[in-house]
């Protein structure tokens, strides 16, 4: 691909990333994404296979850009539970956060995905393990280190979090208000205190 063809990729999945993923990728037409970019069909076409996989790239995106948030605020400390402890500090403002993207694209896409698009929904099953993963290392990071009891399984205790704070993300979205997200955090650091911390 030359530099051209790059940038114009790049500028064609910046600009319609908020909107698949807003409107979902059965209700994102393809007039709305030459609408929104000024480019024709022939160009979209010639930097993309297809919807899907223009739809693929708009959401690797939007999580990318949000996971370098989280990633961001997270590494202020060193030590694991304190980055625990940030991570939910991180979810406290992310309803105001991801309402300019759309909404929350984990969010979003699963629900668009699930029973209409198999390709996609498998890529947000990839992102959801990721999280998880990346949880649980910090976990065993803590346990390593003494900071976190040897009695806690790690994956486990990483799937709780990611659950209570993908529940939480579903009511302040569903309901049009952050007590949920907040509360739940507050939940969440809770657990982090009194069943992990040693």
């Amino acid at each position: 691909m030359t530099r051209k063809a790059e940038k114009t990729a790049a500028f064609i999945i910046e600009t319609v990333a908020p909107i698949f993923n807003k409107n979902g990728y059965a209700a994102t037409s393809i007039s709305d994404i030459t609408k929104a970019t000024g480019l024709t069909k022939g160009a979209i076409y010639g930097n993309f296979e297809n919807k899907e996989q223009l739809a693929v790239a708009a959401f690797k995106f939007m999580v990318k850009s949000l996971m370098s948030e989280i990633v961001k605020h997270m590494n202020k400390s060193d030590s694991p539970i304190e980055k625990l402890l940030l991570i939910s500090d991180f979810y406290r403002n992310y309803y105001l956060y991801t309402n300019k993207m759309g909404g929350c694209p984990i969010l979003n896409v699963g629900v668009d995905a699930n029973n209409q698009n198999s390709y996609l929904l498998e890529k947000v099953r990839i992102i959801i393990q990721r999280i998880q993963d990346q949880l649980a290392t910090i976990i065993e990071d803590g346990i390593e280190i003494g900071e976190i009891s040897t009695e806690v399984n790690a994956m486990n205790a990483a799937k709780r979090i990611d659950t209570m704070i993908q529940g939480a993300v579903f009511m302040t979205y569903t309901m049009d208000d952050d007590f949920y997200m907040k509360d739940m955090m507050n939940l969440v650091d809770k657990m982090i205190n009194e069943e992990l911390r040693v």
